[in-house]
Formats: C-alpha cells, structure tokens, sequence
C-alpha cells in the first residue's frame, strides 16, 4: 500500500508516490447511503487522490478513522424489510483496520495488493416514526464490529503520467446485526463490488486528479427477505503539491441506485436513491527514521440526495509502511 517509484524525481511527487492505497472498505455501519434500512455496502468516498498509484511490495497497516453525521428529513421514508422508518437521524464513528500485502510478482503485468479491513464502531440512530408495532421517536445505539471486507487490486502504469487499477472486493456478513435493531453496524446479507481507477500525476507541475468507479451487486438479506438494488458510484479527487511533503485539494464522490430493490413496501414503487458530495482534503507525508507514513485528511458535504440521508463525512487516513518500518529499525 505504501507507494515508491524512483523515476519520479520532482519533489512534489516524493509524497505522491508514498500515500496509501486503501483497499476497497465498502460497509453497512454508517447510516448514510442507500438501500434497505437507508444503507449500502459501499461506502462513498472511500477513494480520493492517488487511487491508481501501484504500491510497494510488502506489509502495510492503513488505518482510517471514519464519522459520519446526517438526517433523511421528517418526510423521507426508509425500508426495513416489511417496514418503514421516517425522519431517521444517525451518527457514525468506526476505525477501519486494514492490514495489507502488495507481492513482489507480477499479475498480468501488474503489481497486485490484497486487503483484508476489519471494523470496530459505533453508530447510534433516532426516528420520527417506526411502523411494524414498534411505535414513535424511537431510538438506539449500539458497539460492536462490522463485517469482514476482502479486497484484491491489480496496478498498472504504462509510462509516464498515466495510471491504472481494478479492483473486486465484497461483503463477508459476519459483524454486529439485528433486523429488529434501528442502529446496525454489519449489513445483513453479503455483497460483490467491481470497478477501477485512474490517476493522473504530473511529478513537474504537481498536478493530479483521480476517479474511481464501480458497481455493486448485492445479495439478498435473509433476516427480513429484501435484495437491495444494484449501485454504481464514483470517488474523486484532486490534488495540488504546495511544498515537498504537502498537498491541498478538492475530493467528492456520486453515488446512484441503477435497480430498484425487492421486498420493499409496494407503497415505495421502485425505491431508489442517489448522493452527491464534494469537499476539502489535505495531506502530509511524516518521515520516521527515513520512512514516510502518509496522512490524509477528507471532509464532504452532501447535495442533491434522494431516499437516503443527508449530511456530512469525514475521513482521516494514516497509512503505516510495515515492512519499511521493519527495515528501518
């Protein structure tokens, strides 16, 4: 995950080609995206600047604080298998621990990466109006792990300015879930999510820009019979090098419910919901007896949300080099 490649001379580019390549963490905790209980696997921007950069053979450890804060509005109805939640307001903060391997071998000409992320987190939610029997203004909370979200990347960079990467990652439903619960932290029913990326960095302006784009397939949750629809999103980011160790830019993020669900109420039609979001990031590469480890810093604000909550996220992202820090001491 942790990025080193010698062609690149400019200085600006020292701390591009060492920031962290998250592996796709997709999950269910926050309540913020689409889907049965206003919620998806995927969790939009995820992805910024830099996704296409190959990483460096060896163990890294990302870790990735996450928090989000939003509200569907007193008119906004949710489903939850056979029932309906209105006017939910949920908070989310987890630590997503993502230990990962980049192999010194090539597939397909590429370098490959594997990730494994796990979840400890807290999410709490409050709703206007839960029908089911379960009554008014009901609220919970609840402390637990999330599901288990492999990821496998393959990099390319043909020369030049230009790079790739696609990615299969999925949802291992074996976190915290009840579906009598208001507040979840795993999702419920497992998921398959495919896509790639592409980077653009020019090491003598200091320019970059990336977008990474895919779609999940989502299988049925047995718990309440419901099969969310089928989701396409795009994470973005742009980034400009202001010293050797410091950059500042823009990121956000589209997401969008191509299919409608199953199982949900007949008075929902075809239920489907999208998000738009943009924001400020800012990044700095610390060096550690010679070894850099990347920080990141991601705020978005949502717009233009439909069937979903509105709100606003925050990433903080510190990427630790294991096996450079292992040689370095």
């Amino acid at each position: 995950m942790l990025s080193l490649v010698p062609r690149y001379k400019h200085s600006a580019a020292r701390l591009a080609v060492n920031v962290v390549l998250l592996g796709t963490i997709g999950f269910a905790a926050s309540p913020a995206c689409a889907d049965e209980s206003g919620v998806s696997f995927w969790l939009p921007g995820q992805y910024g600047s830099f996704a296409a950069i190959a990483p460096t053979p060896g163990f890294s450890l990302p870790m990735v604080t996450y928090a989000y804060s939003g509200k569907s509005g007193a008119g906004t109805v949710l489903p939850r298998g056979d029932d309906l939640t209105l006017g939910l307001d949920g908070q989310f903060v987890g630590q997503f621990i993502v230990p990962s391997y980049a192999p010194d071998v090539k597939i397909l000409g590429a370098q490959s990466n594997f990730s494994l992320a796990f979840l400890p987190a807290y999410s709490e939610g409050s709703a206007d109006a839960q029908l089911g029997g379960l009554g008014f203004e009901r609220s919970d909370s609840i402390t637990g792990f999330g599901d288990l979200y492999p990821t496998a990347q393959l990099f390319w960079n043909p020369g030049g300015v230009h790079n790739w990467m696609a990615y299969v990652t999925g949802d291992i439903p074996v976190g915290s879930y009840n579906s009598d619960r208001l507040a979840n932290i795993g999702l419920g029913h497992a998921a398959i999510d495919v896509g790639g990326a592409y980077t653009y960095l020019d090491t003598n302006t200091g320019w970059e820009f990336s977008g990474t784009l895919g779609v999940t397939y989502n299988f049925e949750n047995t718990s309440t019979d419901y099969t969310s629809g089928i989701d396409a999103h795009l994470d973005w980011g742009v980034a400009k090098f202001l010293s050797e160790k410091f950059f500042v830019g823009l990121a956000g993020y589209a997401y969008q419910q191509l299919t409608p669900d199953r199982g949900q109420p007949a008075i929902l039609g075809d239920f489907k919901s999208r998000t738009l979001a943009v924001g400020p990031q800012l990044g700095y590469n610390f060096t550690t007896n010679g070894v850099s480890i990347y920080t990141n810093l991601r705020v978005y604000f949502e717009f233009d949300t439909e069937n979903r909550m509105k709100g606003q996220a925050v990433f903080l992202t510190v990427n630790l080099p294991l096996s450079a820090l292992a040689k370095a001491e």
